[in-house]
């Protein structure tokens, strides 16, 4: 019906820009938090940068995360340790092999970290984690323990079920998880540099990378030998 004139029209559900924004904020500080880290690392990065790229004040950022550190933990709580529970959360349902779990695990990995800005906070643990104990430790809890858990259990499934042979699980599991870091190390370092044609593909590194694990992780026909045929 059209408004009669001089009928007010009805009122507008209120729903405060201020209230949005304020939802919005911890999300926006740990984006800008993520891509600072990354840019410029942990020592160089200061807080009233992360506020400004956020557009917030620097007492604002302190709302939600009272020091750096707690801004950094939160960054790789958000970017890399859930992406552990997910993983683990869907390989409970994970049918197949555990040579196609492994493939599946590394490239889910990549996917879901490699691929991302958050793969840049390798590259910083690596250069600055002796210059902050309480990061490296928090790291080692909440990235390459987990992260090492996985793997072993792939690993193990594999060994249980007859397709892979013992092996030192803690080592093995290193093998795996380095050249994963290497990747993403190359990604945020070197590899811009290199020509077009001499940077690493992630997809064929990966897939060489589980293949060449495979050759030593798969059981072998009784009297197999240990060298490779071409």
């Amino acid at each position: 019906m059209p408004l009669v004139a001089g009928t007010p029209a009805a009122p507008v559900p209120a729903h405060p820009k201020r209230e949005r924004r304020k939802e919005a904020r911890p999300g926006e500080l740990l984006a800008a938090a993520l891509e600072l880290f990354v840019e410029k690392g942990f020592a160089a990065t200061r807080s009233e940068e992360v506020a400004a790229r956020a557009g917030v004040s620097k007492g604002t950022l302190f709302l939600y995360f009272p020091t750096k550190e707690e801004l950094f933990k939160a960054v790789v709580r958000e970017n890399i340790s859930g992406r552990f529970q997910e993983l683990n959360q869907e390989f409970l349902q994970f049918e197949g092999s555990a040579a196609d779990m492994l493939r599946e695990g590394l490239r889910l990995w990549w996917e879901r970290v490699g691929a991302t800005q958050a793969s840049g906070i390798s590259k910083l643990i690596m250069s600055e984690a002796r210059n902050f104990p309480e990061l490296a430790d928090f790291c080692q809890h909440e990235v390459i323990q987990p992260c090492q858990e996985l793997i072993c259990g792939i690993l193990q499934r594999g060994i249980d079920r007859g397709e892979f042979r013992p092996v030192d699980l803690r080592y093995a599991a290193a093998n795996t998880i380095g050249a994963m870091v290497f990747l993403m190390m190359m990604k945020h370092s070197l590899g811009p540099c290199l020509p077009q044609d001499q940077r690493l593909d992630p997809q064929r590194f990966i897939a060489a990378h589980v293949d060449n694990l495979l050759q030593g992780l798969c059981v072998r026909p009784h009297g197999a030998g240990t060298a490779l045929k071409p």
